[in-house]
C-alpha cells in the first residue's frame, strides 16, 4: 500500500536505482494499459537496459550525475577523518552514507549514460569528482572523488528484476572510502530498493533491509536496518542500527529518519542507552526548493548547472547533452528527437567496433582483473587509474578559453560514425 506522505515522492549507484518512473502520474490510461501489455513479458526479468522508455517520464539529469548527488553531505566524511574516536568514525561516515536517500526518492527517471559519457563536478567542498560510463551491456558506472580528507571509488553495476507493477533493484556494485589522515578503507554495502505502483497507482519509491559498513582496516562496524513502510505509510524513513568495536560489541546507538536527520548516543553491550548521556544530531537534511517540478535539492541543482564544473569541461560530460539539455528547457519534443539521436549514434558505434575488432577502451578508469561477490552477483572492478588528474591539471594551466555551453557532446569512439 503506498504510504499516506508520498507526496515528496515525484527515485549509490543504489543512487541510481532509487529514480523510476511515475507511469501513473504521467500516462493516459490508453497508455498505461499499452506499456502493461508491453512489460508483462520482462516480468522476473532484469530491465535494466532491455526497455526503451518516453522521455516524458525522464527527469533532466543522468545516471551518472546522480552518482555525484552522494557528495552533498561529503563534509560528514571530512569529520570522519579528523576524529580521534574509532567508533565516531563509523558514526559520521554511515551517516554520510544514509544521508544521499533524501535525493534519491525522486521517481522520475534519469537517462542512461551513453557509453564514454563522463561527468566532472568541482567547486564543492574542495572535493574533485570524475565519473565515466565504462560499460553499455551490461551498464556500468565509475566514479571517483577526492579531497584532503578522503578518496571515495565506486564501480556500479545495477541489477534489477520486474516483479509486475513493481520493480526490485539490487545494487551490485562496490564502494570503498579511504580516510586519508589514518588510511584507514571503508566498505559500503547497501540495501536493495523497491518502486511500487510502476504502472497503475502512484509511484513511491522505498529501501529496506541492511546497510553495512566495514572498516576494513580495523573490524569495525555499523549496521544500520532501513524499517520497511507498512500500512499507512508507517515506518518509512525510519532507520535504526548500531556502531560495533571489532569485538562485536555494540558502542554508539544510531538512529532517525533519512528524510529529516540522524542522531546517535553512546550504549552500553546490551545495546541500551548509557545513563547521563543523550541523543546527538549528527545530520539533518538541508530544506530544499519548494514545489520544484523534479523534487529536485538544491545541491542537485547545482548538480545540473555550470556553477560545478571546471574549466574546460570534457566535451563528453552529462551537462552537454542535447536530450538532457531540451528537457532541462522544458522542450520535450526536441528532447525526445535528440535522444532518439543519441541512442542510433550508439548502435552505430557498436556496430562499428565489431566491424573493426575495436573493442571500448574507457579512458579515466581501467578494468581490473579483480571480481568481487556482492550480495546480488559478481562484480567486475574498475579502478581510477589518475590520468584525469593530469588531463584536470594541464587544463586549468591552458590559456585557452572555451565557452563550455556551447560545447558540442562528443563521448564517441569514432568520430566518422553516423547513424
Amino acid at each position: 500500500m503506498s504510504p499516506n506522505d508520498s507526496k515528496n515522492s515525484g527515485g549509490f549507484f543504489n543512487s541510481l536505482a532509487s529514480s523510476i518512473t511515475n507511469f501513473g502520474s504521467v500516462m493516459t490510461k490508453s497508455e498505461r494499459d499499452g506499456y502493461w501489455k508491453m512489460m508483462q513479458k520482462y516480468i522476473g526479468s532484469d530491465i535494466t537496459s532491455m526497455v526503451t522508455l518516453p522521455v516524458i517520464i525522464f527527469e533532466p539529469m543522468t545516471t551518472l550525475q546522480k552518482m555525484a548527488e552522494l557528495m552533498e553531505y561529503s563534509h560528514l566524511l571530512d569529520m570522519a577523518d579528523k576524529t580521534q574516536d574509532p567508533c565516531m568514525r563509523m558514526v559520521y561516515a554511515s551517516t554520510w552514507a544514509i544521508s544521499v536517500y533524501y535525493a534519491y526518492q525522486r521517481t522520475w527517471k534519469p537517462f542512461n549514460p551513453i557509453l564514454g559519457e563522463t561527468y566532472e563536478m568541482t567547486n564543492h567542498n574542495g572535493i574533485n569528482f570524475i565519473a565515466e560510463q565504462v560499460s553499455h551491456h551490461p551498464p556500468m558506472s565509475a566514479a571517483h572523488a577526492e579531497n584532503e580528507h578522503f578518496a571515495y571509488d565506486c564501480t556500479s553495476k545495477l541489477k534489477s528484476k520486474l516483479l509486475g507493477n513493481s520493480i526490485d533493484f539490487y545494487p551490485v556494485g562496490r564502494t570503498r572510502v579511504t580516510l586519508k589522515r589514518d588510511g584507514v578503507v571503508l566498505d559500503l554495502v547497501p540495501p536493495p530498493t523497491k518502486a511500487h505502483n510502476l504502472i497503475f497507482g502512484r509511484t513511491w519509491v522505498d529501501s529496506s533491509g541492511e546497510m553495512i559498513m566495514t572498516n576494513l582496516t580495523t573490524g569495525d562496524k555499523a549496521v544500520l536496518y532501513f524499517q520497511p513502510c507498512g500500512w499507512f505509510g508507517s515506518g518509512r524513513y525510519e532507520v535504526d542500527g548500531y556502531v560495533y568495536n571489532s569485538a562485536e560489541e555494540p558502542k554508539i546507538l544510531v538512529t532517525g529518519k533519512w528524510n529529516e536527520s540522524l542522531s546517535c548516543q553512546s550504549c552500553d553491550t546490551e545495546g541500551e542507552p548509557l545513563s547521563g548521556t543523550e541523543l546527538k544530531e549528527v545530520c539533518k537534511v538541508a530544506e530544499t526548493p519548494k514545489k520544484d517540478k523534479y523534487q529536485y535539492t538544491h545541491f542537485a541543482h547545482k548538480i545540473n548547472s555550470f556553477d560545478t564544473a571546471p574549466s574546460k569541461l570534457l566535451s563528453s560530460d552529462s551537462r552537454l547533452r542535447p536530450d538532457r539539455y531540451a528537457l532541462d528547457t522544458g522542450d520535450m519534443t526536441k528532447a525526445g528527437y535528440e535522444k532518439s539521436i543519441l541512442e542510433e549514434r550508439q548502435r552505430a558505434e557498436k556496430r562499428t567496433r565489431e566491424e573493426k575488432g575495436q573493442p571500448f577502451v574507457p579512458k579515466w578508469f581501467d578494468e581490473t582483473e579483480e571480481v568481487t561477490p556482492t550480495p546480488w552477483g559478481d562484480l567486475e572492478v574498475y579502478q581510477f587509474n589518475g590520468k584525469y588528474l593530469v588531463h584536470r591539471a594541464a587544463a586549468d594551466n591552458s590559456e585557452i578559453n572555451t565557452d563550455m555551453e556551447s560545447t558540442q557532446f562528443n563521448p564517441w569512439q569514432f568520430q566518422d560514425t553516423s547513424p
